[in-house]
């Protein structure tokens, strides 16, 4: 999963201890996101380390990349394995794309 186009396309193969990783800001979070994604901002991840243990796949993303890359790298250092990072794409392309958002 490398794009959000491949996340979109594999939003039906998740499983559920998979877990979508918004790292954008809260207010961007608000204005749009994944339906069931969690959000916890980027320069905040590492303080939850612990909590993505226990997923089988934690996926992060943000608008264009640069910050799930950091919270990517943040966590690698925290010793996780199960982390994928979608770092040259974002909800940029998501919204672009016109996939569906939840809002709130």
């Amino acid at each position: 999963m490398k794009t959000m186009h491949d996340l979109h396309a594999g939003l039906s193969t998740l499983g559920k201890n998979d877990l979508i990783l918004d790292v954008r800001s809260r207010e961007e979070f608000a204005d749009g996101h994944i339906a069931g994604a969690k959000n916890i901002p980027h320069d905040e991840v590492a303080t939850h380390a612990s909590e993505f243990k226990g997923y089988d796949r934690v996926i992060i993303h943000c608008m264009r990349g640069g910050r799930a890359t950091m919270a990517y790298q943040s966590l690698t250092q925290a010793g996780l394995k199960n982390l994928v990072c979608i770092g040259t794409s974002g909800m940029g392309d998501w919204l672009a794309a016109g996939y569906p958002v939840t809002r709130g």
